[in-house]
C-alpha cells in the first residue's frame, strides 16, 4: 500500500475521532463560560436586592432600639429587586415564562432580619390542578430561639438585644444582654463571651436547620416537574455564615441549572446595610450599537442590557464609559 493510500486510510479513521474531541472541547468552554456568566448574575442580584431591602436608614426611627443594626427588611422590594437583575443579566427580562422557570432552580432564598429570617420557597398548594399546585411563598418570620433546661427562652437579634422570658422571675423582658446580665434569672445572659457564642451558632443553626427541609421539600416539586437533579444544602463554610449574621442580608441558591453537560451549582449572600452605592447599566446605543455603562440614575436612550456593581466590572465585559449628562460618551 502507497503511503498516501495510508495517508487518506488514517484521515478517514481519525477525521471524526478529532472532530468530536473539537466539539467537545467547544462545548466544555462555552459552557464554562455561561456558568460563570449564571455566577455573577446571581452574585449581582444578591448585592442589589441586599441594597435596596431596608425601608429606614435611621435606627431612632424606630422608638425603644439603640441598635445601627435595627432596620425593616423589605423582603417584597429585595425579591423584586433580585428578580429583575436576574433576568436582565441572564437576558430574559422579557420572557416571563423563562424567568418562571428560572426560579424552578432557585429552591430557596433567604431573608435575615434584625430579630428574625423568612424564607422564599415553593410550596404546595389545594388547587386541584397540577400544574397550580406549588407556588413560591414567604414563610412567616422565624425568630432566632434559644430555650435552657431552667424554662427560660430568648429571642435573639443581629446584636446584642434580646427578648427573653426569664423563667426564674416569671416574666418576660427585652433589652442588651450587658443590661440585663446583673437583673436576670437567665444564666446564659450572665457571661457576654457565652452568650454571644451562642447567639451566632443558634441563629447559624436555625437557618440551616430551615433551609435544609425547604430544599428538600423543592425535590418533590423537581420531580413532578421531570427535573431529575437532586437539591441540597450547599457546603458553607462558618466564616461565611457568620459574615452573613453579622447584618441584615439576603441569601440566594441556584442548583442544578443545566448548562451544556454542566450543571450551575451556587450560592450567593449580600449584605443588607445601606450602602450608598449606585447600579452601574451596561446599555447598546442604538444607533451604533456600541456597549456603554453608565450610572443607574442616568436617563438616556440606552438599551439596558446587564446590571453591575461598579464600572470595573462593567469595563471588564466589554463597555465603555458613557456620559449621561450630556448624551455623548467618553472613550
Amino acid at each position: 500500500m502507497k503511503i498516501t493510500d495510508l495517508s487518506i486510510v488514517f484521515v478517514l479513521v481519525f477525521l471524526p475521532f478529532f472532530w468530536m474531541v473539537s466539539r467537545n472541547t467547544h462545548d466544555a468552554d462555552e459552557a464554562q463560560l455561561l456558568n460563570q456568566r449564571y455566577r455573577s448574575a446571581l452574585q449581582t442580584a444578591v448585592l442589589d436586592a441586599g441594597n435596596v431591602m431596608h425601608q429606614n436608614e435611621k435606627q431612632n426611627s424606630e422608638a425603644g432600639y439603640d441598635s445601627t443594626k435595627f432596620v425593616k427588611a423589605d423582603k417584597e422590594l429585595a425579591l423584586q429587586t433580585f428578580t429583575q437583575t436576574m433576568a436582565l443579566n441572564m437576558g430574559i427580562h422579557d420572557d416571563p415564562k423563562a424567568i418562571q422557570a428560572l426560579f424552578d432552580y432557585i429552591p430557596a432564598i433567604v431573608v435575615l432580619d434584625y430579630d428574625g429570617y423568612y424564607i422564599l420557597a415553593k410550596e404546595a398548594e389545594m388547587t386541584g390542578e397540577i400544574d397550580d399546585s406549588y407556588h413560591q411563598v414567604w414563610s412567616p418570620k422565624m425568630p432566632y430561639t434559644y430555650s435552657d433546661s431552667d424554662g427560660s427562652s430568648i429571642n435573639f437579634t443581629l446584636d446584642g438585644y434580646v427578648y427573653a422570658y426569664d423563667a426564674v422571675q416569671g416574666k418576660w423582658i427585652e433589652g442588651f444582654q450587658r443590661e440585663l446580665a446583673s437583673n436576670s434569672g437567665i444564666p446564659l445572659l450572665q457571661n457576654s463571651d457565652s452568650f454571644e457564642q451562642v447567639r451566632q451558632t443558634r441563629i447559624v443553626m436555625s437557618v440551616q436547620e430551615n433551609l435544609a427541609e425547604v430544599i428538600n421539600r423543592h425535590n418533590e416539586f423537581a420531580r413532578r416537574n421531570g427535573i431529575s437533579y437532586t437539591f441540597t444544602l450547599p457546603l458553607i463554610s462558618q466564616e461565611d455564615w457568620y459574615n452573613t449574621i453579622n447584618d441584615t442580608g439576603i441569601m440566594a441558591f441556584i442548583q442544578g441549572l443545566p448548562v451544556g453537560i454542566q450543571k450551575v451549582n451556587t450560592y450567593a449572600i449580600g449584605g443588607g446595610r445601606l450602602v450608598k452605592r449606585t447600579a452601574v447599566i451596561g446599555g447598546i446605543e442604538p444607533s451604533t450599537g456600541i456597549k456603554y455603562y453608565y450610572p443607574a440614575t442616568c436617563k438616556n436612550n440606552f438599551r439596558a442590557e446587564e446590571v453591575f456593581t461598579d464600572a470595573k466590572q462593567a469595563a471588564a465585559a466589554g463597555y465603555f464609559e458613557g456620559n449621561c449628562y450630556i448624551n455623548k460618551v467618553v472613550h
